[in-house]
């Protein structure tokens, strides 16, 4: 193989990984739209849980601390 070969086959090989990067970005991109749907679905439950239990005198539970918060 000469060093044409070489430099064109580098530059193909640099070409389709970009390509694979772009699929990937694409895809954390929606990954990361569902997680935040995901997150106001669930504060509005704890909302309405809270609403409810006060409608009927009764205190919230306790909140549970994520492994995240209590990392910081």
């Amino acid at each position: 193989m000469g060093i044409a070969d070489k430099m064109w086959d580098g530059i193909t090989r640099v070409i389709r990984m970009d390509a694979k990067v772009e699929g990937l970005a694409a895809t954390v991109k929606q990954q990361q739209a569902r997680v935040e749907d995901l997150t106001g679905r669930i504060i509005r439950l704890e909302t309405a849980l809270e609403i409810a239990l006060a409608a009927q005198g009764l205190k919230p539970p306790k909140k549970i601390e994520s492994k995240r918060s209590m990392e910081r």
